[in-house]
């Protein structure tokens, strides 16, 4: 058990989360230092490819047209003029309309999840989310100690008597953190229907919609439940997370929440004793940006290069890592899900054996709020270029023909 200064003891739970997340970030600190490791650990876009020019002609505008205004302190739920083009941005996307009552603006979508936490859950409250689920929303929620059942997207699905019993539903439908997945239209709508029903918030996390290699990602479950109400502001069970951090750049950390009114109220207050006010100097460069349509001018080539960072990721991994893994080409997002073939295969054990070939990934433990996940791994594909990847999968290959034969 952890003490502070004073002697106050900190919660055991606490004290062992953040003792195996000091060691996670310690070994990732050390492979940055180090130019030979190849980490595909991360979930970051790539920095070659920022609008680093742009970024700095939106600076220039921002402050000659807003002057001291960016540089104050400013409303706790963001700088009115994006939250604006935000609302008009989701009522094009959602296809009904919404004001800027429906949005807050937060420091990236992570801070979302973190206000989420503060209103909604007590401890030993029920979520319901996707397996394996995204591990930034369990740090979130960790330290209030909610309870976990698994999502199922499928068919019979999960009941309504399993929502009714749940504070929440988290998902991300949109190529998720850390499978890749894209769950099928039918499949969300059917979850709405049941949330609804069991009269259950749901979350939805989309901060890979941008990155689209092959088809289309298909309506929101925000747009699904808009769709089926009456005009004026969104007044829906739907609480959606959206980002500029993976279609323009991470450094801005401009977030948002979508949701009725009500909820928006209620996270603005729990922001209030968070941060008192975001960052409107970014803001308002974030607006610069979107008025300038970037997301048309650079989202499409970086897509581009995220593809075929995939497909050389995948060719590769056929040729070196199929006799222990299989798994499915994304036709989105950031990551290649890999599971064992079979059950000899821990890949807690085969990242001790990754790290002497200097080459990292993160085991599928990580993102299982019951961390018994032993027969996976994440694969990040985006963050390295094509040459880097084919020699992190041969890497990998070595350190597991060297753990399991």
């Amino acid at each position: 058990m952890l003490n502070n200064e004073r002697g106050a003891a900190v919660r055991p739970s606490f004290s062992r989360w953040l003792s195996q997340t000091n060691d996670i970030t310690q070994q990732f600190m050390a492979m940055g230092v180090d130019p030979s490791f190849i980490s595909m650990a991360g979930g970051l876009p790539a920095a070659e490819f920022y609008p680093v020019a742009a970024a700095a002609e939106a600076a220039d505008r921002a402050l000659s047209r807003w002057g001291a205004a960016a540089l104050e302190y400013g409303p706790v739920d963001g700088f009115m003029p994006l939250r604006a083009h935000i609302a008009d941005r989701m009522s094009r996307m959602a296809g009904r309309h919404f004001d800027t009552s429906n949005v807050l603006l937060t420091v990236g979508a992570m801070q979302g999840l973190d206000l989420i936490g503060k209103v909604l859950i007590d401890e030993g409250d029920r979520i319901v989310t996707q397996y394996p689920t995204y591990v930034g929303a369990l740090d979130a929620w960790r330290p209030r100690q909610p309870v976990y059942t698994p999502l199922d997207w499928g068919k019979p699905g999960t009941s309504v008597e399993t929502l009714r019993s749940a504070k929440f539903v988290y998902g991300v439908p949109n190529y998720s953190n850390p499978t890749g997945a894209l769950v099928p239209t039918p499949a969300r709508a059917a979850l709405l229907e049941k949330a609804l029903e069991a009269d259950t918030w749901l979350v939805e996390d989309d901060p890979y919609l941008p990155l689209q290699y092959d088809g289309d990602a298909g309506p929101s479950m925000l747009a699904l439940d808009g769709a089926m109400m009456p005009g004026g502001p969104y007044n829906g069970p739907v609480i959606y997370l959206g980002t500029l951090s993976k279609s323009i750049v991470p450094g801005l950390r401009v977030g948002w929440v979508i949701a009725s009114p009500d909820m928006i109220a209620a996270l603005t207050l729990a922001k209030q004793s968070t941060d008192i006010s975001s960052s409107m100097l970014t803001h308002a460069v974030a607006l610069e940006l979107l008025e300038a349509d970037i997301e048309k001018v650079h989202v499409p080539g970086m897509v581009g290069h995220y593809r075929e960072r995939r497909d050389a990721l995948c060719a590769a991994a056929l040729e070196t890592l199929a006799p222990w893994f299989e798994w499915q080409v994304p036709s989105g997002g950031m990551f290649v899900w890999m599971k064992a073939r079979n059950s000899t295969i821990d890949t807690g054990v085969l990242y001790a054996r990754a790290l002497r070939e200097k080459v990292a990934y993160v085991p599928g433990s990580v993102f299982d709020p019951a961390g018994v996940d032993t027969s996976s791994m994440r694969i990040n594909f985006t963050r390295n270029a094509p040459d880097v990847l084919r020699e992190g999968a041969r890497r990998l290959a070595v350190a597991a023909k060297d753990a399991f034969g």
